[in-house]
């Protein structure tokens, strides 16, 4: 991929405090970089905009790929990612402790696809969490 202006990164960048728009995780929590990523990826047809670039960190962007969505795991059904730009965090997700949950479909999913939950993740969340920077 070409890389995108530092003057958009910026923007997306700022747009989303400088957190993951899927975990939340902020980016002074971790050294890992964070990433421009296609919300729709190009893969299908995702354009360069603005509007369909979010800020990730590089554990949700790598888990994400090119996916647009996944197996609800107890239906079996097919369901869309979270959206940054279209839904609402609040609606989809919730915390309990260090954990993500799902609210709906698309967060249940989201979190599964995305790995949100991984130990790695979650004791990076709990010690963020203990030194007050979540």
């Amino acid at each position: 991929m070409a890389s995108l202006p530092a003057s958009i990164t910026l923007r997306v960048k700022k747009r989303a405090n400088d957190r993951c728009e899927y975990c939340r995780l902020p980016s002074h929590g971790t050294q890992a970089p964070f990433e421009v990523e296609h919300v729709i990826p190009r893969k299908h047809k995702g354009p360069s905009t603005f509007d369909n670039l979010g800020w990730s960190c590089a554990f949700c962007n790598r888990h994400k790929g090119t996916n647009l969505a996944g197996l609800h795991p107890s239906s079996k059904r097919l369901v869309r990612l979270f959206h940054p730009r279209q839904d609402i965090w609040e609606e989809h997700f919730k915390y309990e402790k260090a954990y993500i949950r799902g609210r709906s479909d698309v967060g249940i999913v989201t979190v599964q696809v995305l790995n949100m939950n991984h130990s790695t993740m979650v004791l990076l969340r709990l010690q963020l969490m203990a030194e007050g920077l979540w």
